[in-house]
């Protein structure tokens, strides 16, 4: 993308200060754009915590991506909505104007049934056991409610520098050399690097596609070889031991009661959300964002984790 043709392009970025917000933000500084970092921390262009209500006075930017919100699984029902529902309201309101580009999540996809190459079409669905796919089906259907000529980006466990949630609950997961996963370590998962989501959404808010777009890495891979290769990149001497979905999942009941109970912070290293998600199959098809996007991906790859 050259500076050239988007320098005029004046973006405005919500959850500027997290992870892909922030990966949002650099990318398009360093593709020229002038660029308004909206979020609730220290390091923000101007500080706004979206569940507080619309801007007063927002400012006039030709585009804005919506990162902000609440990732995580664990989180109350009243958080979520109001994190991933409410404060896409606000956003909505505040920028009437603007190209509006939704940062979604493939959890929008049936939890309870394999994702294979699913396309766009096959979600949201009707019903969700978690609050967290709930709430962010709930908030693609507003934006697509309120604002038809939005674009929706749909990635899948994103990971990459700055990574907050995926890498490091893969690592405290590690107990004794050896990491418990689910399923038997043959099912495929569609990976999304935040380089290549950050791509997507600049190519989203330079205009003319709309509409609901899968972002993922170049192909998907399965999860024995994503989990060796997070292992080895970290220099983590660990065996990855694969148990079957119907004996993670009451161990996963236990841990997050055991969790709640001690009132620890953070994610127990087992939830339920995650045995689900992970015991099947869950890759997308992005031939969408490649032929109306021009998203070109690049392939999954741990390379330099050991500094992430």
């Amino acid at each position: 993308m050259s500076k050239e043709g988007a320098a005029a392009t004046r973006l405005a970025v919500t959850g500027a200060t997290g992870f892909v917000g922030g990966a949002v933000r650099r990318a398009a500084e360093d593709a020229g754009w002038s660029v308004l970092g909206l979020g609730r921390r220290a390091g923000a262009d101007r500080r706004w915590d979206i569940t507080d209500g619309p801007l007063t006075d927002p400012p006039d930017v030709d585009a804005v991506v919506h990162c902000a919100g609440s990732a995580s699984d664990t989180a109350d029902r009243r958080a979520q909505w109001a994190a991933n529902v409410e404060g896409t309201a606000n956003v909505l309101a505040s920028f009437p104007g603007a190209r509006f580009v939704h940062v979604s999540t493939a959890s929008v996809y049936d939890p309870l049934r394999p994702t294979a190459l699913a396309d766009e079409d096959r979600a949201p669905v009707a019903r969700y056991p978690d609050a967290y796919g709930a709430s962010k089906a709930a908030a693609e259907r507003l934006v697509r409610a309120r604002r038809p000529d939005a674009v929706v980006l749909r990635p899948h466990a994103v990971y990459g520098p700055g990574d907050t949630t995926l890498l490091p609950r893969v690592l405290a997961a590690v107990r004794g050399g050896t990491l418990v996963a689910v399923g038997d370590g043959t099912q495929r998962i569609s990976l999304t690097s935040v380089d290549n989501l950050a791509q997507a959404c600049l190519l989203a808010a330079r205009g003319g596609a709309t509409g609901v777009f899968n972002i993922t890495d170049d192909a998907p891979v399965p999860l024995a070889d994503a989990l060796a290769a997070v292992l080895a990149a970290r220099g983590v001497a660990a065996r990855v031991r694969f148990v079957p979905l119907a004996v993670a999942f009451p161990l996963a009941c236990a841990a997050e009661l055991a969790h709640r109970w001690r009132g620890a912070g953070g994610a127990p290293r087992l939830t339920r959300y995650a045995a689900r998600h992970l015991a099947r199959e869950r890759t997308l098809d992005i031939t969408r964002a490649r032929t109306e996007l021009g998203y070109r991906p690049s392939p999954t790859s741990f390379a330099g984790a050991a500094t992430w």
